[in-house]
């Protein structure tokens, strides 16, 4: 009689939905556990989480996914966390409830504490230190909205009886004990680099917290959680499912970095969930961009130099596709958007700039709203679905063009991933706007691949990277067939809805 096989799993906490995945030594999936959460919009801009019911959700999913995979916890070797990075959540250490709904990292709210920040220290410094712009996108400003709305909150904080965290601090802390209880010590209160260093706190040279922007934001040490590498245990499960080592803790977009296997210097990918985002390895060096793009860590061994990364990062690419499910009603599920926009053979003349949050990289405009213009009594339903697909296809121009810039020659093919990679038509339409070939590999879903593979880097089960790279294999490829003619008065068009994207956010009031 065989032995049961023995498999690494990886919770990937992402904005619409948690999944919890088994792989197996040959880096396939096994099994797959997911639930959606609810989405909260409180406000105009404002966008939040219920941690509580995330964290409910882990407990069911983890469990169920060993179950499904015929396995049993003892089977499972080692735990990756991967996360949603910006959202921020804070919590009392000693009863796990959290203080409010989580901040979502698409929320808008924080542009007046953005101002104070300024003020005190300004959008260069903090660029410089943390590689980061001044801008709603992160955690600083989110944390210290919550401790200004309620001065008892705030005393708390500094008296250190809350928590602060991202998702992965927040779930690390509850599968690793939580609050605690008679006999059994609290839960870990840690973070990795990949996510301390979206905080706008952390220096990205020291990998630490900073104390010059936490006292120019006014935020208590105490509250903050202890910065690890990203690969190396740093836990071990107790609910719902004990003894299983947390070999990793890794951003969701560095987590994909790591499962496309672009683990050296000048590797690429680009992932397409509830936004889109663009990272570029760039070995032990912070570069800096000049053209619009954030600075990150992409990941760090235990007892290994940090490696970085270049990213351009855009809110809404998937989360535009639900929108038009939930907010209008004009689909029934995501895929329906490629067969909607199939039904006529361009946008009719419509483009939307879907700048719910401001616009990210590479504008970092905080004020851009959302705008749909060309409309006229020629356009149909099916116009407007080509213009969501088209409008994640020109972001993705635009980043890719400021990450050209900044490496100083262009990329030659993208490499891509995520949910929205099933949808033929928005590959295609990728591939006309860059003139490149697009390139998905076998597993689209390579955030939770790469939170294993990280995790079964540390804990042995995988002997070295080079190992993970043979696992590599492409499915499809989309070449360019777009008019360099046509792609050029496309491109002026877009151009010109982002300029009223922009126009519109600073209208009077």
């Amino acid at each position: 009689m065989t032995s049961p096989p023995r498999l690494v799993a990886a919770l990937d906490q992402g904005t619409t939905s948690t999944r919890c995945m088994l792989f197996d030594r040959q880096g396939r999936m096994v099994s797959i556990a997911q639930r959606e959460h609810q989405q909260y919009y409180p406000h105009p801009g404002w966008v939040e989480h219920d941690a509580a019911e995330i964290w409910s959700i882990v407990r069911r999913i983890l469990p169920q996914a060993i179950e499904d995979a015929g396995v049993g916890p003892a089977q499972v070797v080692a735990l990756g966390v991967t996360n949603q990075r910006e959202t921020s959540v804070l919590w009392n250490r000693r009863t796990g409830v959290p203080v409010g709904r989580a901040i979502v990292w698409q929320d808008t709210r924080t542009t007046d504490v953005l101002a104070r920040f300024a003020d005190r220290i300004g959008a260069a410094a903090i660029g410089d230190r943390t590689g980061l712009p001044m801008a709603n996108y992160f955690s600083a400003a989110k944390l210290r909205w919550m401790l200004d709305r309620d001065p008892a909150v705030a005393d708390a904080a500094a008296a250190g009886d809350l928590l602060f965290g991202t998702m992965d601090s927040w779930i690390t802390w509850n599968l690793s004990g939580g609050p605690g209880s008679a006999g059994r010590s609290p839960g870990a209160h840690v973070t990795d680099v990949t996510n301390a260093s979206r905080t706008m706190l952390m220096d990205l040279d020291t990998l630490d917290w900073d104390d010059g922007l936490l006292a120019a934001m006014e935020i208590p040490r105490a509250v903050l959680p202890a910065i690890r590498p990203s690969i190396g245990t740093v836990a071990t499960t107790v609910d719902p499912v004990p003894g299983i080592p947390i070999g990793a803790l890794i951003g969701d977009q560095q987590a994909s970095l790591f499962g496309q296997t672009a683990f050296d210097a000048g590797e690429a990918k680009c992932t397409f969930g509830t936004g889109s985002f663009l990272l570029l390895n760039t070995g032990r060096e912070a570069v800096r961009s000049t053209h619009g793009l954030i600075t990150t860590v992409a990941h760090k061994v235990e007892g290994e130099p940090a490696v970085y990364a270049l990213e351009g990062s855009v809110a809404q690419a998937g989360g535009l596709v639900q929108w038009c499910r939930d907010n209008l009603g004009l689909i029934r599920s995501p895929a329906e958007i490629e067969t909607l926009a199939r039904s006529v053979p361009d946008n009719g003349g419509c483009y939307l700039v879907p700048a719910f949050s401001g616009l990210f990289a590479p504008y970092w405009d905080n004020d851009a709203q959302g705008v749909l213009v060309g409309m006229t009594s020629y356009v149909r339903k099916g116009h407007i679905a080509r213009a969501v697909l088209e409008a994640t296809a020109w972001q993705t121009h635009d980043v890719v063009d400021a990450m050209n810039a900044d490496a100083g020659v262009a990329a030659r093919s993208l490499a891509v991933d995520g949910g929205m990679t099933s949808d033929n038509l928005l590959m295609q339409t990728i591939a006309d706007v860059l003139d490149i070939p697009v390139v998905r590999p076998m597993m689209a879903e390579t955030v939770a691949l790469g939170a294993a593979y990280a995790a079964g880097l540390a804990t042995g089960y995988w002997s070295d990277r080079q190992v993970l790279r043979g696992f590599w294999r492409k499915a499809g490829e989309w070449r360019p067939s777009m008019p360099a003619n046509r792609r050029a008065a496309e491109l002026a068009r877009w151009r010109h809805a982002v300029a009223v994207a922009q126009m519109w956010g600073r209208r009077p009031a």
